[in-house]
């Protein structure tokens, strides 16, 4: 009798008071067996625990609470296997993000338990120490493990809503004119200028510049084919992305030049590739070491120091839309994926531009003065 008093059946779940005094709740669904993630004061909060559950399973928002109960490092364990079409550069920087920044703050708690509001004193804690591009990262890498969670319908909706970023200030990156592009070309000599015009005319990344090989040299069509780039570990590898794949028409002089200059020399049959440019042991480049003894010891002595490769993207894309090219075709040249990528982030208005431009607004509504 005193087992029939302690134990309460509703019409949906049932309630049981444990010898401890407190309330334990458990339903079905699913076929399954659910208790409580945790137990109850008392008879009328167990009950409302269960009238929840009973609600959320008829408007379909029920989640399992052993999966929302999952820890947050177990889901970060599943969300990086998950990710297979990733490059492996991304997915080792995924993992360093994860062990170093989000396991010591989120680890050991249930992923159903995490609210905007401790995101948020992440984001805060992090902008404290880090840049805001570096406190970006981290948050993108934590909300696509919650998103993941999400779909996998292990919570009900991400935590990350209405989380305040700190705003990342748009790069500053030098406008160079001809003559310091010359004289860096110079300095380089005629093969590692060749590589910089790469950069500043057709606009490519150096992963792409260094993974150009032979066969992919159209002199016919004086144009060369981008399709695959070099990765920190020598290997060839697909762009990022589809925009990434594309076939670009080169000046006569500059394509001209690179199939001369594998005429000329031995370049690297490494593995039957063939790159265009190699370093001294006729071998694929590596960035860090043509970095420190190539690119920064000439940008020195050009009086360019600072500049980095990747400044040389930004140049063309001036270039592009300060010629009079379309935003797309500028978009297609450089591999963008979007427009405003081209615009906001890589293109810069010259001075020269500026001034034309305010020419011509005072020449178009006032005429008379100008």
């Amino acid at each position: 009798m005193s087992l029939q008093r302690a134990k309460s059946r509703r019409a949906f779940g049932s309630t049981r008071k444990l010898p401890s005094g407190r309330w334990q709740a458990t339903y079905h669904s699913d076929g399954r067996r659910h208790a409580a993630p945790r137990t109850f004061s008392s008879k009328a909060d167990a009950s409302a625990y269960l009238s929840s559950m009973e609600t959320d399973l008829r408007r379909g928002a029920w989640i399992d609470p052993q999966l929302a109960a999952i820890p947050f490092s177990a889901l970060a364990i599943r969300w990086l296997s998950a990710g297979r079409t990733k490059r492996q550069a991304s997915v080792d920087r995924d993992r360093s993000i994860i062990v170093n920044h989000l396991d010591p703050i989120f680890g050991h708690c249930p992923i159903g338990a995490i609210k905007p509001a401790s995101i948020q004193a992440a984001v805060d804690g992090w902008a404290a120490v880090y840049a805001a591009s570096t406190v970006g990262r981290h948050y993108a890498c934590l909300r696509a493990i919650l998103a993941h969670a999400e779909a996998s319908e292990m919570i009900l909706r991400s935590p990350c809503r209405g989380i305040r970023l700190p705003t990342v200030r748009r790069v500053e990156r030098p406008v160079l004119n001809p003559e310091d592009l010359e004289r860096l070309s110079d300095v380089l000599g005629h093969e590692q200028g060749l590589f910089m015009w790469c950069g500043a005319v057709l606009g490519l990344r150096w992963a792409e510049v260094a993974g150009l090989t032979v066969d992919r040299l159209d002199l016919s069509a004086r144009a060369i084919v981008v399709d695959r780039q070099l990765s920190r570990s020598s290997a060839l590898v697909a762009p990022k992305s589809e925009a990434g794949i594309r076939v670009l028409s080169c000046p006569s002089w500059l394509i001209d030049d690179l199939v001369a200059l594998h005429a000329s020399e031995d370049h690297g049959n490494e593995h039957g590739q063939g790159f265009v440019f190699t370093n001294e042991a006729g071998k694929a480049l590596s960035y860090a070491n043509w970095r420190r003894r190539t690119w920064v010891p000439a940008c020195d002595e050009a009086g360019l120091g600072g500049l980095k490769f990747h400044d040389l993207r930004s140049l063309a894309a001036t270039a592009l839309v300060g010629s009079g090219a379309d935003v797309k075709t500028a978009q297609a040249r450089l591999g963008h994926s979007s427009s405003r990528m081209t615009l906001d982030v890589y293109a810069r208005a010259t001075v020269d531009a500026d001034r034309s431009a305010a020419d011509a607004v005072s020449a178009f509504l006032r005429p008379s003065r100008t």
